[in-house]
């Protein structure tokens, strides 16, 4: 035994491994090693086991601090398929872990393999046979040398083999089971396989005797047997349980054998389904159980964090990563085994008699064999990329979410006095670089604001805010960037470094010192490569921010598009949203240069390299440059360049998901609401008695020390303390901008509390309340915020709010809130979808059904915000009366902010005044009324006799019904929000995105490429592409040439026996990574070594004529290579421009129904993902389609030419390849869409979130939120998943067909040996090497190109939306000052919303003279709306006429007929800016005109002077300690309070004043005066309003009607309150399109039996109303007599 373990080296002879080596290594140490190792991992898993379930009594659970944002209990646990400890067993042993494994309405159902107990036994009876043979050896001591030894060996092997199978047979299903026997005992049979199959080998080339021949081919097919069934049955065989979500299919993947894993064939079936049908999102595989989004953010959240977000997520994936590496390495390494085997093929064929024939079979067998498992492990290292990229977008996406219904609601942008910051240390420094410490967290940032970005720079614009559009970016952009940089981490740490390794290695064993140079250019290159990385970096920082930017105003302006169309800005507003554009495509432009750039220096490289090498080796050294040298390393160097390439992008790519995550984490990071805390978990004061109000509390908007640049500081509520009544209903008033809706919002927690205490049960969360079985109601909140907040769904949906339906309450809800009529104009009913921002509903629709949500809820406490406002008199006097009256409100403590004094006081049991954030008055209602603080009438009105109505009238009378209540829509019986027009039963929502079908249409193409440029921009195009191809080719054959010359003198070179040692690599695979580069061999490859050269061999060669021209081609490549790139660029980025500004030009000029059943969401979607996918994808991928195309005609021309006989392969090849292709383009396509079309749900719900996240709050959904969020997350995650699973199908088939290229093409020179010189060999066989990487890439190019047209296609589906008329009419323009009267007559006038519905207004006719007040009035569908879309054409008749100063303005232009009207829409619009910016978006008044606009409407009293502008200052602003003089209005009324304090100020004495996003940071009453002030700074000659002063309190509203009276021009308004047109003169009562009567109030009032004087009987107030009419009738006459 002496000499046991130690071999003779080389371990290779000739032909074969030695004896020693085989029998010592293959048959003894390496099987003994896999054993052991095996036993080794046994014992401690088992001892690990042991320890886990005694400690498992210990465990203590990371405690969780935002209960309300966690997830949600049933969904906690899930079944881990991977994890065998989970596995259950079904009988007997129990562990049944079924009980916690499902996802909320899932069905489990197990699967059990085929023949699970049968082939385990054939198993048993295989490895029986394999003890037996070897005991057979060691009986006859057939194995020489140290035959028993091995036999011995083979015997133990196989015997511990035996008992595993064994236990793995009996134990299986019992609660002693071992868990992985079955990757143990498959391993075994692996590795065992591999070692026999080269004794195998052996035995048939050398036999030694008969019976050793007999038993080792007898060992190898029995190894074999077990082998092939561990990879072809299931992985694990056994029982996976699948679980059914609904109809979703759970996916094959868990049934897969390891085979199937590997070469990805379990896809199969669904790429076979949506090869014969488009698929549907229904029929896409459901993800694995621990792929959800909800079992991962679970996992996740067990890990604490305690480093940066991006070392955290390292850290947690890092198994993943590690396995990742792993065969990432493998792929790595193997990527040269083409070259080497190619290389020794060739040296074989240029002295066919050194070696035996099977030697090179051997190679031609290996050259297939390599590559599928360096295909394999690619595909596999990919796979768990995409695992982690779906996993980490969970994580993030689920994080942003869970944030962002914590973060706290803030008003306008605040600074903060910024903390010190503690010194930092060396230490910390280091740290920080690697990233390991955390970014001090020390400003306490505001939650709109970027905090650190705007204290750092205050000279930064207010865009800056992390509002809406930044944080919904967040979701798309940057956590798509994030998990996309994760899916190819493994080439940055793995990959790239173990290739760029063996590479350098051979180059030195091939060139000797003459590699150095190469190499020392390769490593200027790196930093060459960092630093346009870091360029790279910069540009995309700042395409990102003008995105933001763009996509922000986009925003905005589509969600104020109405007003945007009424007051025809959509010219200015066009120009607003280019100039960001442009700067965004400035952006793009340095990028795609540097791109450009870096792709001019990548081609260069190679060329570079070889000239400096050759230069070396020829000029230097002085050696001769063989063929055999020089190809081998010009492919080397082209191998070389591949893994620098991937360093290169990757530390780019790198960099960018840096950038993402580190806006991630400051967005994590944000300020939370301090809600739960201030609320705390129940509502009892010290004393034990349960309330709700506060006690000595004063609260601010934002942070507690908010001081904004002029000391003034953000809105307050001063000194509060008040008791609700519980149970009763308690009314808020006050003047507009008093803090009316603030105190809502304290009393919800969401204000900043800065002292005191708030009582209110609302801290806990909905689920976890308990319901009083009494009283059917929980201690829970339910708030109508006062711009009602729908989600996307049905009307049904949005009542329910997620609430058991109970069809009598339901019945009951719908008619208090006087839904009943509406619910049946709509076509739908309560199905009628009501999009985001509840589109297709007027005002008081929304409210109503909000408020309906409200009352339907089993909430004991509502909170609600002047849900009357927006609905008619009539309306709210029943909905007061039925509803909050009503029995459903029996018992419930409502808490009411209103106006609407004279109604709601009377019948309530608790009344707050407040004026300028202070309690001017509270009380119980009487005393407070006998005050008079309320004015006269109240003083001695009397308490309504029945507190509360007994039960809910069955129907609701025909007088209630919202007033201005149609939408756009819903006259006329049908419905536009019904896809299908007249079928009732199936409807598809407007609001489900459409995807298109089939291939990618040429009109769409066409679209792009005209876009991009003309013709002539095409020819270039060409000539470039093929020039910049030719010149590859160039150098090459010039190399050809040049080695040529050294080879002519061939005869005196003598053939050398070649050791395999002295291997060169020879020849090249292209890496896909690198698809463009085609390598070309030369022909005439004498037969050649770099051994021994015969004296004088080499001849005289002008070596610097050769070198100079190939430096020439070389530069030549790299000028046409940037000029391609930047000429294609320059083409995408007017194309780019062009398709914007198409696509925005085109939305803009849209009909006013197109956004009325277009959600908001899946409009932002084209403009941000889309148009990203069009400016930054669309053209890179055209350059690879066009490189990879040219690539394969040169490599067909090449090798057509040197050998046709390839051709015959070719053909079949291709054929399968297009098979292979068609078969994935279908499938792929479909996911690749489906994927895009559900990111729009998942954008929308976001949005619908962040703008209702106070509501949702309020009732405490939090967590239901979340789940259907993750549910979305899921939905969007599952075409991607399965996209990249068809990618890595296609991957290795293409591979697979290619190696059988290079298999055949071997097969093919070994038949012809003789025949053919070594140099045809190679060009031919390196050019069939390359074909498949080029055929591979232009499938999967050609596919990812489809995909970006489906973008485009998107963005033109939306270019052929129907437009609007003309903006101007050149032949017809009205003349300049026109209308110079303001009289408006209809004649006949018709129309309807589209030409198959009802007419909505039907043959009207009235005129209304210069100068005169209309009212429209009338009931819900009575067409009062319709109306005035007509006058703006937002309507266009189906016949008749309007006229305007007898003008038809269906003749003119709609630019010029809309800036000649003023519009003062019921919901009002404002713009993030300044109030400034808001009133004259365009700078055409001066402030004087601006400032007596807003005294107009009573903003600023009359003696207020306004400031000198200020800085741009924060939110409403507080001055302290100045008191305001004492005005009316809204200005602080001296009421009894002590010392002047701290006092609101009035922001509408700066005109820089903020307006947040959508005015957040106003009231509602002032945004509405706000829009009343910018209609009246245009001083129309014609004002339409509706119910234009629906949020104001009555004193403001009356001095507003009075401004109204005082304006000199035509005035027509739709009015909810009947007291604001009854002294109009004239009123128009509509009914079902058609005018009833139309006269001056007065004589319509006489008139017992019109239908104006029974709305004014409904309302309540018909005596006033009787009064004022009279009065203003006669003041009338008098005028008219004088």
């Amino acid at each position: 035994m002496g000499g046991f373990g130690s071999c003779g080296w080389p371990i290779w002879r000739t032909d074969d491994f030695t004896t020693c080596f085989q029998s010592i290594y293959l048959k003894t140490v390496f099987p003994l090693i896999v054993v052991c190792l095996s036993f080794v991992h046994l014992v401690l898993q088992s001892v690990c086991r042991h320890v886990k379930t005694k400690r498992a009594s210990a465990y203590e659970q990371v405690p969780n601090h935002h209960h309300h944002t966690e997830l949600p209990r049933e969904e906690d646990g899930f079944l881990d398929i991977e994890a065998d400890e989970e596995e259950l067993t079904i009988n007997g042993g129990g562990r049944l872990a079924l009980v916690k494994t499902t996802t909320k309405g899932s069905i489990v159902q197990a699967d059990t393999p085929s023949g699970q107990q049968l082939s385990v036994i054939v198993e048993e009876l295989t490895i029986v046979g394999l003890v037996a043979l070897n005991v057979v050896a060691l009986v006859t001591g057939t194995y020489g040398g140290h035959g028993q030894l091995t036999a011995i060996v083979g015997t133990v092997t196989w015997l511990y083999v035996l008992v595993l199978a064994t236990l793995r047979l009996f134990l299986e299903h019992t609660k002693w089971r071992v868990p992985q026997l079955w990757s143990h005992t498959a391993t075994i049979y692996g590795c065992q396989w591999l070692f026999s199959i080269f004794i195998f080998r052996s035995v048939l080339i050398h036999p030694s005797s008969q019976l050793a021949q007999t038993l080792v081919i007898a060992d190898f097919c029995l190894t074999t047997v077990l082998f092939t069934m561990a990879m072809t049955t299931r992985k694990g065989n056994k029982t996976v349980i699948l679980e059914w979500e609904g109809d979703i299919e759970p996916t094959r993947e868990p049934l897969a054998s390891v085979f199937s894993l590997l070469t990805f064939s379990w896809v199969e079936s669904m790429l076979w389904k949506g090869y014969k049908e488009p698929l549907e999102i229904g029929t896409v595989w459901n993800l694995l159980p621990r792929d959800k989004a909800a079992a991962v953010l679970a996992d996740y959240r067990q890990v604490k964090k305690t480093t940066t977000l991006a070392w955290h997520l390292a850290m947690y994936f890092k198994t993943m990563l590690i396995i990742q590496a792993i065969w990432a390495l493998v792929a790595g390494v193997l990527t040269f085994a083409p070259t080497l085997l190619l290389k020794a093929i060739l040296e074989y064929v240029e002295a066919p008699d050194a070696t035996p024939r099977n030697v090179l079979w051997l190679f031609v067998i290996l050259l297939p064999v390599t590559d599928v498992i360096r295909s394999v492990a690619d595909g596999q290292g990919l796979w768990i990329g995409r695992k982690i990229s779906i996993r980490i977008r969970a994580i993030i996406i689920g994080e942003i979410y869970a944030k962002a219904l914590r973060r706290k609601a803030a008003s306008g942008k605040e600074m903060t006095k910024k903390a010190e910051t503690p010194k930092e240390t060396k230490w910390d420094k280091v740290k920080k670089m690697v990233g390991l410490k955390k970014k001090p967290n020390t400003d306490n940032q505001s939650s709109e604001s970027n905090g650190d970005a705007a204290k750092a720079d205050p000279t930064k614009d207010v865009d800056d805010q992390a509002n809406l559009g930044t944080i919904i970016n967040l979701m798309s952009v940057d956590s798509f960037k994030i998990s996309e940089v994760t899916a190819y981490l493994h080439f940055l740490f793995a990959a790239a470094p173990s290739q760029l390794i063996v590479c350098i290695a051979l180059l030195y064993q091939v060139m000797g010192l003459s590699a150095v140079p190469g190499l020392v250019v390769i490593v200027f290159l790196l930093p060459i490569n960092i630093i346009l990385a870091k360029g790279f970096h910069r540009t995309q920082k700042r395409i990102m921010a003008a995105t933001d930017k763009r996509i922000n105003t986009t925003n905005e302006v589509l969600q104020n598009i109405r007003i945007i169309k009424y007051f025809a800005w959509e010219q200015r507003f066009s120009t607003i949203v280019d100039e960001k554009r442009a700067a965004e495509l400035k952006a793009l432009r340095s990028r795609y240069m540097i791109w450009a750039v870096a792709v001019a220096i990548w081609n260069t490289v190679p060329v570079l390299i070889s000239f400096f090498s050759f230069l070396v080796y020829t000029k230097i050294e002085g050696k001769p440059l063989y063929p055999s040298i020089a190809f081998t390393a010009i492919s080397l160097f082209l191998l070389l360049r591949v893994p620098l390439d991937q360093l290169g992008d990757m530390i780019a790519h790198v960099q960018e998901a840096k950038v993402s995550i580190d806006r991630v984490e400051e967005f994590l990071e944000e300020e939370e609401t301090e809600k739960y805390k201030q609320l705390g978990p129940d509502n009892v004061d010290e004393n034990g008695n349960k309330l709700i109000g506060f006690r000595h509390a004063t609260f601010i908007w934002g942070n507690k020390e908010t001081v904004a640049a002029d000391g003034s500081m953000a809105f307050r509520l001063l000194d509060l303390t008040t008791d609700f009544n519980i149970g009763k209903l308690n009314i808020i008033a006050g003047p507009t901008g008093s803090g009316k809706s603030s105190l809502l919002m304290a009393l919800l927690g969401e204000m900043t509390m800065v002292k005191g205490k708030v009582y209110l049960p609302g801290s806990r969360s909905r689920e976890d309340v308990r319901v009083d079985p009494e009283t059917g109601l929980a201690e829970t909140c339910a708030y109508v915020a006062q711009g009602a907040w729908l989600i996307n769904g049905d009307i049904r949906e949005n009542i329910l709010f997620a609430a058991p339906y109970d069809e009598k309450r339901y019945r009951d809800v719908i008619v208090a809130c006087a839904l009943e009529r509406d619910l049946d104009i709509l076509d739908d009913g309560d199905e009628t979808v009501v999009g985001e921002k509840g589109i297709t509903l007027s005002g008081g629709q929304k409210q109503r059904i909000s408020l309906a949500r409200a009352v339907y809820s089993n909430s004991r406490h509502l909170l609600l915000d002047d849900c009357l406002s927006a609905v008619d008199s009539h309306t709210a006097q029943w909905i007061f009366n039925n509803c909050i009256k009503g029995p459903l409100m029996k018992d419930r403590t409502c808490i009411m902010v209103t106006h609407n004094v004279s109604l709601c006081v009377p019948s309530s049991e608790y009344v707050v005044l407040l004026e300028n954030g202070r309690v001017a008055t509270q009380g119980p209602s009487l005393e407070v009324m006998a005050s008079g603080a309320l004015g006269e009438d109240l003083r001695n009105k009397s308490r309504p006799s029945s507190a509360h109505v007994s039960r809910v009238p069955s129907r609701v009378p025909s007088s209630v019904g919202e007033e201005s209540g149609e939408t756009l829509i819903d006259d006329g019986g049908n419905n536009a929000t019904n896809g299908h027009f007249g079928k009732k039963d199936k409807k598809k929502r407007a609001m489900d995105e459409a995807k298109a079908v089939g291939s990618v249409k040429w009109s769409v193409l066409k679209l792009y490429l005209s876009a991009m440029g003309q013709w002539w921009f095409w020819v270039i195009t060409v000539f470039v592409f093929t020039a910049q191809q030719l010149s590859g080719v160039a150098s090459n054959v010039w190399i050809r040439q040049w080695a040529n010359q050294y080879t002519t003198s061939a005869e005196y070179i003598t053939k050398t026996e070649f050791s395999a040692l002295s291997q060169n690599s020879m020849s090249t695979s292209v890496s896909p990574a690198y698809f463009a580069s085609i390598l070309n061999h030369a022909k005439d490859r004498a037969t050649f070594s770099p051994a021994q050269h015969a004296p004088g061999a080499a001849q005289e060669v002008d070596v610097d004529y050769y070198l100079t021209v190939l430096a020439l081609i070389g530069i030549a490549g790299a000028i046409f290579a940037l000029f391609r790139d930047l000429w294609l660029f320059f083409g995408s980025l007017t194309a780019s421009w062009k398709l914007h500004n198409q696509l925005m030009a085109s939305v803009a000029r849209a009909k006013f129904k197109f956004f009325d059943v277009t959600p908001l969401g899946q409009l932002m979607n084209r403009f941000s993902k889309d148009l990203e996918a069009v400016d930054q994808e669309v053209a890179p991928v055209a350059i690879g389609v066009m490189t990879c195309a040219l690539g394969v005609i040169v490599t067909v021309i090449l090798i057509a030419a040197i050998t046709p006989g390839f051709l015959i392969a070719g053909v079949f090849i291709t054929i399968m390849y297009i098979f292979v292709g068609m078969f994935y383009l279908r499938a792929s396509r479909d996911l690749k869409r489906l994927e895009s079309v559900n990111r729009s749900p998942l954008f929308q719900q976001f949005g619908e979130t962040l703008s209702g996240v106070t509501t949702i709050r309020a009732y405490g959904d939090e967590r239901r939120f979340i789940r259907e969020n993750l549910a979305k997350v899921n939905t969007q995650a599952r075409p991607f998943i399965y996209l990249w699973a068809a990618n890595r199908w296609l991957a290795f088939r293409t591979d697979l067909l290619g190696d059988f290229v290079a298999f055949f093409a071997g097969v093919f020179v070994i038949l012809s040996i003789g025949k053919i010189n070594a140099g045809d060999a190679g060009i031919s066989l390196s050019y069939a090497i390359s074909f498949s990487d080029n055929i591979l890439w232009l499938v999967r190019l050609y596919a990812m190109n489809e995909q970006n047209m489906n973008s485009v296609e998107r963005v033109k589906e939306y270019l052929d939306v129907e437009q609007e008329a003309e903006p101007i009419n050149e032949k017809n323009r009205p003349p300049k000052n026109w209308p110079a009267q303001g009289t408006v007559e209809f004649i006949g006038y018709s129309t309807s919303y589209r030409a198959d519905l009802e007419p909505v207004l039907r043959n009207v006719t009235f005129k209304i003279k210069p100068f005169e007040k209309v009212g429209i009035v009338g009931r819900t569908g009575a067409g009062k709306s319709s109306l005035t879309l007509a006058i703006f054409r937002a309507l266009e008749a189906n016949t008749g006429k309007i006229l305007i100063d007898d003008i038809d303005i269906g003749m003119i232009g709609l630019r010029d007929l809309r800036e000649a009207m003023t519009m003062v829409p019921q919901d009002p619009t404002l713009f993030t800016g300044t109030i400034r910016t808001n009133l004259d978006p365009f700078n055409l008044y001066t402030d004087e005109e601006v400032f007596n606009a807003l005294r107009r409407v009573h903003l600023i009293g009359p003696d207020e002077t306004p400031a000198t502008p200020v800085t741009p200052t924060a939110t409403r602003l507080l001055l302290p300690d100045s008191p305001s003089k004492p005005t009316e209005g809204d200005e602080q009324l001296s009421t009894g309070t002590s010392t002047p304090t701290a006092n609101n100020k009035n922001i509408f004495l700066d005109l820089s004043s903020p307006v947040a996003e959508s005015g957040s940071n106003l009231s509602q009453g002032q945004r509405q005066l706000l829009c009343l002030a910018r209609a009246m700074l245009k001083s129309p000659k014609v004002l339409i309003m509706d119910e234009a002063t629906a949020s104001i309190d009555y004193a403001t509203d009356s001095k507003i009607q009075d401004t109204i009276r005082e304006i000199n021009g035509t005035i027509i308004t739709i009015a909810h309150r009947l007291a604001t047109i009854v002294d109009y003169d004239k009123v128009l009562v509509l009914d079902h399109g058609a005018v009833v009567e139309y006269a001056h109030p007065w004589e319509l009032l006489k008139n017992e039996k019109g239908s104006f004087r029974s709305m004014c009987e409904t309302s309540g107030d018909l005596d006033s109303l009787l009064k004022a009419a009279k009065k203003a009738y006669e003041a009338k006459r008098l005028v008219d007599d004088e």
